[in-house]
């Protein structure tokens, strides 16, 4: 019997053939899903709090949306966390359980009143937490401090991160001079490192709501802040996450603080010494940013550190201590 004979060249050059078209298949089938894929352009997020622990909600004109809920009561995979969304998860699912949501008889049961809603921070597990300080031109003067050269920065640790609506509890045994304020913060959404201040703003995910809590006596015990800016707590975020879509100009945006609703700051972020723009850049020479990293940038004046001695009555149990920041809404918290 015969022996076939194999060309091995032939052999070769078909399966290099069948490989490359393999190759261009999933390049094709990448693109078309890539496509397919929606950013979370124009939406505003949330985290909620529960016994069950903390999901994603998505605001809208109806109330917010427990995105677990109905995600399980629709039958469509979302993504279940603002951790997720911020690292690149599609957000067509959301959008198409919002407009269930509010069309169907059934959303009813997955929409929370804001009123009712229980807030956790709206960023609850950043990799880093960073502050900056003395960053507002009249802030610098009505503490005496010199206009710093470089963005002067500290940090603070997830334990102090707070929801909207939480109850803060004053560590009364180490000091008692606390003071607020009031912060537009920086959600970071892409990893950057060494990136321009030109380009910096393309690796915002969005901004929030931030209220930089201070224990004075232990802040000016060091030539280090950070001891008076990490009790539990002391770093109130939210209750949102706008999309930096819907935010063209973080750097003219009102922020203001109210304590037991009496106006205690009134200012604009055109006040900063460093825009945001250059914190996020200056940030990303020193150390990689991460999506989900937030930054503080900085309070007004008007905090009671710069009130003249005699007139410093600094916060205490009881006091309700809500900040504003324009586009972002209304953060609150009462001390305990």
């Amino acid at each position: 019997m015969a022996k076939k004979t194999v060309n091995k060249a032939t052999s070769k050059t078909t399966t290099s053939k069948a490989a490359a078209k393999k190759t261009v298949a999933k390049k094709t089938a990448a693109k078309k899903t890539a496509a397919k894929k929606l950013g979370p352009r124009g939406m505003t997020f949330c985290t909620l709090s529960s016994r069950d622990g903390m999901t994603l909600g998505v605001r809208t004109a109806k109330g917010i949306l427990d995105v677990a809920k109905a995600s399980a009561l629709f039958r469509v995979k979302a993504p279940l966390s603002i951790h997720s969304v911020i690292e690149g998860a599609d957000c067509a699912p959301l959008a198409k359980l919002v407009d269930k949501a509010l069309t169907d008889p059934r959303g009813k049961t997955v929409l929370v009143s804001e009123a009712k809603a229980k807030f956790g921070p709206a960023v609850p597990n950043p990799e880093k937490l960073l502050c900056v300080g003395l960053n507002y031109r009249q802030h610098a003067a009505e503490t005496g401090s010199a206009i710093p050269p470089v963005p002067l920065l500290f940090n603070k640790f997830n334990n102090a991160l707070a929801g909207h609506g939480s109850k803060v509890k004053l560590p009364t045994k180490v000091d008692h001079q606390f003071d607020y304020e009031v912060e537009l913060v920086i959600v970071i959404g892409r990893t950057a490192r060494d990136v321009s201040e030109a380009d910096a703003l393309k690796y915002v995910f969005g901004y929030a709501n931030g209220n930089d809590l201070s224990a004075r006596g232990l802040q000016r015990k060091t030539s280090q802040f950070m001891l008076g800016k990490i009790p539990d707590g002391f770093a109130p975020l939210g209750p949102w996450v706008v999309t930096a879509d819907q935010v063209p100009d973080p750097n003219n945006l009102k922020v203001q603080t109210f304590v037991n609703g009496q106006i205690r700051q009134d200012l604009n972020t055109s006040d900063m010494i460093y825009d945001c723009k250059t914190i996020v850049s200056y940030c990303s020479h020193h150390l990689t940013l991460k999506p989900g990293d937030i930054i503080y940038t900085g309070t007004p004046q008007g905090v009671i550190l710069g009130y003249p001695t005699d007139k410093q009555v600094w916060l205490k149990a009881g006091d309700r201590v809500t900040t504003v920041v324009e586009k972002l809404g209304e953060l609150e918290v009462t001390l305990t």
